[in-house]
């Protein structure tokens, strides 16, 4: 028997999948690592925790298991995307990695945009926004020159880890696509976009497939980790990507809705001329030559945990959840914006916070959970249509992540979407994800859609019922509008927050 590891790098633990032949996970085990906030705004982890506790992740894997190391063939990451690593000559970290969720780099984000003005669209096809990676190399640059200057590459944080794991640097295109210095149509980095801010091209890792091999264990990893110095180690992809591939969108019309801490749509594209106007994300995928459109909704499964966290903190989820099935679609004509930290979105804006609308005293805690969920799912839509708006068929839309787990929600995803809704047999989203790259680069199947079609089977649908769809279609249009009347509030709200 034979096995591959996925390796899934989370902003909080790092989760770890044995997979054999048939797609099974048989064993998973995971490490958390500390989230450092020096100040309001920054958001840091120390590579080394990183590394260290994916090497523990690994060997508790292998410990319950009880399997021969050697009949492990070979293992693949998902990263954290967009997250910060600056390494000397030597490989050493210079500087806490400034990770996906910092916001502290709207100056620098602004100064791209002046600079590059209608070129970063058509160059870089993405927005500059506070969590993409060039902006962080601007504000080292600008803050902690001296660091800067000693920097020899930029890594993103599952490539640090790959490193260290085998002594080899490199970047995959998928992960490379989220720094906003990379061509993705030319699959290169762009020379143009680093002159324009005097950054070297040396600073930039190698760049390869996600599939491909860039080494084995070094020794001393493979010893620690419980496994041998043979096993093969690819590239891997970015999370968005990776679980992509773990959800099985890996061909045109193939659609995704992941609900964690972040909520994304993603959709398969083939095109590599498509201009959103930076509306939505454009990037590779750990597909060779393919792409992938994506929305984003910072808070999704965020928003829910701090309304639990912050109203309901002795319940668990389950309970806070309990009955809300029994109300109506609308909420009583309560509704959430679950733009407490921000939005991407249709809406790229650090600035904006969320907002219940039509509270009355009749409202309970099932209707303001229902509501919680139902804005969540109106942010997610408005991804929806801008991608059915560049012509693409969404009929069907496969369903991963928190929003997978709760039956009401995943009718709720039908109705809203107005599509037939997927629930996988087994979700293991980015970690399955990198479980199929390297099975694939282990030669296991001859395409990354024959493992995805061996390993991903289907276990539930949930059709759209077309009278509430309807309901949601107007109370979606309702939603549509807080925006932009709630902006200049917000703004002139900012001066009262500390």
């Amino acid at each position: 028997m034979s096995y591959v590891i996925g390796v899934d790098l989370g902003t909080s633990a790092v989760k770890t999948v044995l997979v054999d032949r048939s797609g099974h996970v048989l064993y998973e085990a995971s490490e958390a690592y500390p989230l450092y906030q020096p100040k309001a705004g920054y958001s840091e982890q120390n590579p080394e925790d990183w590394v260290q506790q994916t090497i523990v992740s690994l060997r508790k894997l292998m410990e319950i298991s009880g399997i021969n190391p050697a009949e492990v063939e070979g293992l693949s990451f998902s990263g954290q995307m967009h997250g910060l690593v600056l390494v000397d000559a030597e490989g050493n970290v210079l500087r806490p990695a400034i990770l996906w969720n910092d916001t502290r780099t709207t100056a620098q984000c602004r100064k791209i945009e002046n600079t590059l003005g209608q070129d970063l669209l058509s160059i870089a096809r993405n927005r500059a926004l506070e969590g993409f990676t060039l902006p962080k190399i601007l504000w080292v640059q600008e803050n902690e020159p001296e660091i800067l200057d000693q920097a020899a590459l930029f890594l993103l944080p599952k490539d640090y880890v790959r490193y260290r794991l085998t002594g080899d640097y490199a970047m995959d295109y998928s992960d490379a696509a989220g720094t906003l210095l990379l061509d993705p149509a030319a699959k290169s980095w762009s020379e143009q976009i680093a002159n324009a801010f005097s950054l070297p091209l040396s600073l930039c890792p190698k760049l390869v497939e996600s599939f491909d091999l860039v080494g084995t264990l070094l020794p001393e990893v493979a010893e620690e980790a419980g496994l041998t110095p043979q096993t093969k180690v690819f590239a891997g992809g970015a999370d968005n990507a990776c679980g992509a591939i773990g959800a099985g969108i890996l061909s045109e019309g193939k659609t995704m809705s992941s609900i964690g801490t972040s909520g994304v749509v993603l959709s398969y594209e083939e095109r590599k001329n498509l201009d959103f106007e930076g509306k939505v994300h454009f990037f590779n995928h750990s597909e060779k030559d393919a792409y992938y459109i994506m929305g984003v909704t910072l808070a999704a499964g965020y928003s829910l945990t701090w309304f639990k966290d912050t109203f309901a903190k002795d319940l668990s989820f389950d309970l806070l959840l309990q009955g809300i099935d029994q109300i109506p679609a609308g909420s009583g004509g309560l509704l959430f914006t679950p733009y407490i930290v921000g939005e991407r979105t249709p809406h790229p804006d650090a600035n904006i916070r969320g907002s219940f609308i039509g509270m009355d005293a009749s409202h309970t805690l099932q209707h303001f959970g229902r509501a919680v969920l139902e804005g969540i799912t109106f942010s997610l839509r408005e991804s929806i249509d801008i991608i059915r708006g560049a012509g693409k068929t969404i009929s069907e839309v496969i369903s991963i992540g928190g929003g997978a787990k709760n039956e009401t929600w995943l009718q709720m995803q039908a109705d809203i979407f107005n599509a037939k809704i997927i629930k996988l047999e087994s979700e293991q989203g980015p970690a399955m994800g990198a479980a199929i790259l390297a099975a694939y680069g282990c030669g296991w199947f001859g395409s990354l859609q024959e493992v995805a079609a061996a390993f991903i089977r289907p276990a539930k649908t949930y059709e759209p019922n077309p009278e509430t769809a309807a309901s949601y279609d107007k109370l979606f249009a309702l939603y549509q509008e807080v925006y932009g009347q709630t902006r200049e509030l917000n703004e002139k709200l900012t001066e009262y927050r500390s």
